[in-house]
């Protein structure tokens, strides 16, 4: 009889002990498949946002419980704008506007990249980038001049595709130049981006206004200037006064480099702009 129960308890303990372990490992697939749901749509945040937002600024966000100080920083300021593009968009069919400007977009983004740079602002069909504002870059005078004759040559190369489809070709003028900027995560208590203040930023957009007074595609200043070595072929332009500045603004045209080391060029194409 004392056997029997024994046999009895045990069995119970057994069911018990297996509906336990059957509920917990339910549980726990349960939990790894709710970690790799969140994991997954995580990087997909993590994608869309970094359309909005550097890479490496979200990668240092995500990785640090400390937002990025605000800082006084040397930049580099490289500010682009297509030209007689506004009239453009009057002639044709939006969706036709938004896939060419989206295929621009796209091509010009991945050069600056290429060249250290971070496209920080998107404005109408301008394009703001930084080179050194993110963290310390020694080059990043020539890396932004590079990045713009890189830029010129891949419009080029748009233009063409553009021609092939008898759609009108575009122009930009691109202005370079660099100073000391204030650099850290700005905004709202809603909205917030890390952002540059300074003149330096004003003055690069001064300086691409200038190039259609000069008919030139790219004007940079002379404290760019004197950071380039002799490889590059510049011309300077006739110093002129600029909204802000008290003094006149000496510029230079960049027509290309004496030597370079050649690499496999981005290429532009609408069909870009299509992509996730």
């Amino acid at each position: 009889m004392e056997f029997s129960n024994y046999i009895l308890i045990l069995g119970l303990f057994m069911f018990v002990f297996s509906m336990i372990y059957f509920r917990q490992r339910k549980r726990n697939q349960q939990l790894e498949k709710l970690l790799v749901h969140t994991s997954e749509k995580l990087e997909r945040l993590q994608v869309h946002f970094g359309r909005f937002t550097p890479e490496e600024v979200i990668e240092h966000l995500t990785d640090s419980d400390n937002v990025y100080e605000p800082t006084m920083r040397s930049v580099t300021v490289l500010f682009a704008d297509l030209q007689g593009f506004t009239k453009m968009c009057e002639e044709m069919e939006p969706s036709v506007v938004v896939n060419i400007l989206n295929g621009y977009f796209h091509c010009m983004s991945e050069i600056l990249t290429k060249h250290h740079g971070q496209v920080t602002e998107l404005i109408g069909d301008g394009m703001l980038s930084l080179f050194g504002a993110l963290r310390n870059n020694p080059w990043q005078v020539q890396d932004a001049v590079m990045a713009a004759l890189e830029m010129r040559t891949a419009l080029e190369a748009y233009n063409e595709e553009l021609e092939a489809k008898s759609l009108p070709p575009l122009s930009f003028g691109i202005g370079i130049h660099r100073g000391k900027v204030l650099a850290g995560v700005m905004g709202s208590r809603e909205l917030n981006k890390f952002s540059v203040v300074g003149d330096p930023i004003n003055v690069a957009a001064r300086v691409e206004a200038l190039t259609r007074k000069f008919d030139a595609d790219l004007l940079i200043t002379e404290e760019i200037r004197m950071e380039l070595d002799d490889r590059f072929v510049l011309k300077q332009m006739p110093p002129v006064m600029v909204k802000g500045k008290s003094e006149p603004v000496v510029t230079y045209t960049v027509s290309g480099v004496k030597s370079i080391r050649h690499t496999k060029p981005i290429v532009c194409s609408t069909k870009q702009s299509s992509k996730p």
